[in-house]
């Protein structure tokens, strides 16, 4: 992506004080190149509609975000953004943090209070792990914001390695082939649910959080529980990458290379139609 095509002069009040360096400029663009292409790719845009971003306070929301801001301040993302944090009443949750950092930078947003927070820890034993329940509480109360925002689409800031190790725990405790797709249409019909970064690789948006100074808010719900699944998957994929480099995106595109007659699900391919054609008899001939 050159300057050109990137929009020019100017920037959003987040990356003003940004570095000026050659491997934070390189960074950037692949980030905004590779955020393009999932939206061009799964036909995200529709110009005029109204996105809400997802804001957890960790890195991968605020990359999101800051790359979404970052390309329709350069007229290459024509719909409305409107952030929103959810606040679930954890412990010792810093709430001024995201309303300050948000408004600094005269971002639109809206923070909702909602103490999910007590009924995880309620219905869930302590020796399980509360991702599940917390997710779904989570999702269902931005489905209703987006709704009252007039919103579209929720956009989640889920990256390449979620992607995969979505995959692999639905290969090996799932028994499916399935992950998180780009864009999904949620179960009442009324909102899409987008994943721009879908290739974008994590420690791209790590570095590119350590670069923008955001002001990270750890988990202390599911963050501090030891042996979750998708941990045990980071680190598969971790030690995978590092044996054979390059294999995370091979991966990634393997995704999108289905081919259904060389897998053995009959839902979707018919093999009983598969026959060979006679062969005529000797005497036939």
């Amino acid at each position: 992506m050159s300057d050109e095509d990137m929009g020019g002069d100017g920037c959003h009040p987040l990356f003003r004080n940004v570095p000026s360096s050659v491997g934070f400029n390189k960074l950037r663009k692949r980030l905004l190149r590779q955020t393009r292409q999932a939206m061009d790719d799964f036909a995200m845009v529709r110009p005029g509609d109204r996105w809400l971003v997802a804001l957890s306070g960790g890195k991968d929301s605020y990359g999101l975000l800051a790359l979404l801001l970052d390309l329709k301040w350069r007229g290459l993302l024509p719909v409305d953004l409107i952030a929103c944090n959810l606040d679930q009443g954890q412990p010792n949750f810093p709430k001024h943090i995201l309303p300050d950092y948000l408004t600094k930078n005269q971002i639109i947003h809206r923070i909702e209070y909602q103490d999910t927070y007590s009924i995880v820890t309620d219905k869930v034993p302590e020796n399980q792990t509360y991702c599940a329940l917390c997710s779904r509480l989570r999702r269902g109360n931005l489905y209703r914001v987006a709704r009252e925002e007039g919103c579209s689409a929720l956009v989640l800031g889920h990256h390449r390695e979620d992607i995969l190790e979505t995959f692999f725990m639905n290969l090996f405790h799932g028994g499916r082939l399935a992950s998180m797709p780009p864009k999904l249409l949620n179960d009442e019909g009324d909102l899409l649910v987008l994943r721009p970064l879908a290739y974008a690789a994590e420690d791209d948006l790590a570095k590119f959080a350590t670069a923008m100074e955001f002001p990270i808010i750890p988990c202390d719900l599911c963050g501090s529980q030891d042996g979750l699944q998708r941990n045990m998957m980071k680190a598969m994929l971790t030690d995978i990458e590092k044996r054979m480099p390059g294999r995370k995106d091979t991966m990634i595109r393997a995704l999108a290379n289905v081919r259904p007659s060389h897998l053995l699900d009959r839902k979707i391919f018919d093999f009983a139609s598969l026959v060979a054609p006679e062969l005529s008899s000797p005497s036939e001939e």
